[in-house]
């Protein structure tokens, strides 16, 4: 039996990924809830949002712990995606990448937040400081790269289709 085409796999990662970033842009509301910034783009500086994540104690590490799960999770997906190394990491960097991508077209959907792609945002607070803060269009230029390169990778690097 031979193993499934890769488009269709492709498909499913994404769709899989576009998920879990949507799923990630609805934790992050609830976040802004926590943190006292509810609706709306106000943006708050590194320094003031880590003095409102020491307010909550128990918020730091549990939600370093939810993007641990969800890079483990991405890896999952990734692995089961593909049977040859290669294309692993070429469905993980996809994955990522739409991931990504979801989450910030999420957060506008639901906050309209970031208010422009030049809005400084903390990325990952893993590993734990100093926090990645860097502008949105960082993130999302790397992403876009990571979905092209991923999806090369994952299709059989440069077009050599295999069955």
């Amino acid at each position: 039996m031979s193993p499934p085409r890769s488009g269709p796999r492709l498909a499913a990662l994404v769709v899989f990924a576009a998920a879990m970033g949507w799923l990630g842009g609805v934790v992050v509301v609830y976040l802004r809830g926590l943190l006292g910034l509810a609706h709306g783009p106000r943006v708050l500086a590194a320094p003031e949002l880590a003095r409102r994540f020491a307010a909550l104690p128990w918020l730091l590490g549990t939600e370093q712990g939810r993007e641990a799960a969800t890079i483990v999770m991405l890896a999952a997906v990734a692995w089961l995606a593909a049977p040859r190394a290669r294309e692993r990491w070429g469905a993980f960097l996809v994955a990522f990448g739409v991931w990504d991508l979801v989450y910030y077209l999420a957060l506008w959907a639901l906050l309209r937040w970031p208010p422009s792609l030049a809005t400084v945002d903390v990325l990952f607070l893993l590993p734990p400081g100093p926090w990645w803060v860097q502008p949105v269009w960082v993130p999302v230029a790397i992403s876009s790269g990571l979905v092209v390169a991923g999806a090369w990778l994952f299709r059989g690097a440069g077009g050599r289709r295999r069955r």
